[in-house]
């Protein structure tokens, strides 16, 4: 039975590396989604065939459950809604691993003659899974605006109250660690965490959450490979080591792309707060506003456009009407691009996750590096509400909160068209100086509406 576990495990090891393999391309995703899917039901069936497995009715219980509750929920979940369920279903995971730590501080009366590396990695799994998960909790409800989307904090006593919490979760955890101590402090300790995970990430505004949920999703791997660790589960240590390293790596470049260190985005104080268009200074700004009649023929008659979504896009749901936009300039010979910058969304490749699902060609799309010397040769850029990554205060004022963040440069364009609902400010909080450029026009009302309102008139000319 011992050689069957370990081949299983060994089978799903590697259906896990080639199923993450699958997911670097969209032709591929779906099906690598599948073979990692398949790689899980075979680590579960391994772990049952374990000799000492009791309560095998909690256990369907739980399988049952589960299926009940999340395949409905990931089928019947809008595009718009994805990041937020992500965060969830993290959260989900993290503490799931807190109370697979508590649970075994109870089975071993208190850790008592168990070997120093399973009592510190339970504690560890136990502090790291109940800050993600209470940390996911808020990333979810500040993403569903259930919470506030701007930074909630103590000001400068942020921090040290943090460190105490943090502390006195260890403080904890020491106690517990020493053998046949009181339940009462592995309480304390997942309280405490508890704590610090939603003070860490309250101040977080909303511009950095696909930071942070990237930067959550890794701490519950880590948790999740300590939790394997304590229990000698060799799938939950890999799975868990998977999910840790791919989350930090994304946590790196996302922070990278927004040219801000991952201290300074859990610092908070930065999105969803701050002044309003127009407002920093009193001055009232002009905009120019146009019609889906003129920004047709804007594009009918250009040789290259370049398209740049944003939460916008996702908001109304208007990917297909782009792309079907698209199929009529291109069939009128333009040229057309899709600009996407990392942190556009509300998470990781939110973007690229749209476009797919309409069928836009994958080599269509074009990454901020690789396109930003494209704008200056660009007839028109079509901005769909993309707020933040296409501010040129990121570049050309010191004073702007997000200078130094890098951002597609489609002020450079020779025609830029905004779609926007009205001039509220983006998830940063803050004014963006392109909607009063020169070569900017608005289109005002929904995204869906406008695309179609423009394809229709394309069709006349």
């Amino acid at each position: 039975m011992d050689t069957l576990i370990l081949i299983l495990y060994i089978v799903a090891f590697s259906l896990f590396i080639y199923g993450l393999m699958g997911l670097t391309g969209p032709k591929t995703a779906v099906r690598g989604n599948h073979i990692a899917a398949v790689g899980m039901v075979i680590a579960v069936v391994a772990t049952l065939l374990m000799p000492g497995t009791q309560n095998w009715l909690l256990i369907i219980l739980g399988l049952v459950l589960g299926t009940l509750l999340g395949v409905p929920s990931a089928r019947q979940v809008k595009m718009t809604a994805m990041p937020q369920m992500v965060a969830l279903f993290n959260g989900v995971g993290g503490g799931a691993v807190a109370l697979i730590a508590w649970s075994e501080f109870r089975t071993t009366a208190g850790f008592t003659d168990e070997p120093a590396y399973v009592v510190i990695a339970s504690l560890f799994a136990a502090i790291i899974g109940s800050v993600s998960f209470w940390g996911s909790l808020i990333a979810f409800g500040k993403l569903q605006e259930i919470l506030p989307g701007r930074p909630m904090g103590l000001g400068k006593a942020q921090q040290a109250v943090n460190a105490v919490l943090l502390i006195g979760a260890v403080a904890c955890a020491v106690v517990a660690g020493m053998g046949g101590a009181a339940e009462l402090w592995v309480i304390g300790l997942l309280v405490l965490a508890a704590i610090l995970g939603v003070m860490v990430v309250l101040p977080i505004g909303g511009a950095d959450m696909p930071v942070v949920i990237s930067l959550l999703n890794a701490l519950t791997g880590l948790s999740a490979a300590a939790a394997g660790l304590a229990l000698d589960n060799t799938a939950m240590i890999v799975a868990g080591m998977i999910v840790g390293a791919s989350g930090s790596i994304l946590t790196n470049l996302m922070a990278k792309a927004m040219n801000r260190s991952i201290p300074a985005i859990v610092a908070g104080g930065f999105g969803g707060g701050g002044a309003l268009p127009g407002a920093e200074d009193g001055v009232e700004r002009a905009v120019k506003s146009t019609s889906a009649a003129d920004a047709a023929i804007q594009m009918a008659y250009a040789s290259q456009v370049i398209v740049v979504p944003g939460y916008g896009m996702a908001v109304a749901q208007a990917q297909h009407a782009v792309k079907d936009m698209a199929k009529l300039l291109e069939a009128k010979g333009v040229e057309v691009k899709y600009a996407i910058h990392p942190v556009a969304g509300r998470m990781p490749g939110h973007m690229n996750v749209l476009l797919a699902e309409a069928d836009v060609p994958y080599d269509a799309l074009k990454e901020m590096d690789d396109v930003n010397d494209e704008f200056s040769r660009t007839d028109v850029t079509l901005v769909i509400g993309a707020n933040d990554v296409t501010n040129p205060a990121a570049r050309n004022d010191p004073s702007s909160p997000i200078h130094g963040m890098p951002i597609l440069n489609v002020d450079e364009s020779r025609s830029v068209i905004v779609l926007k609902r009205s001039m509220s400010s983006g998830f940063a909080g803050i004014d963006n100086p392109l909607f009063y450029a020169d070569r900017t026009s608005m289109l005002f009302g929904d995204a869906k509406k406008s695309v179609v309102e423009v394809t229709e008139e394309l069709k006349t000319l």
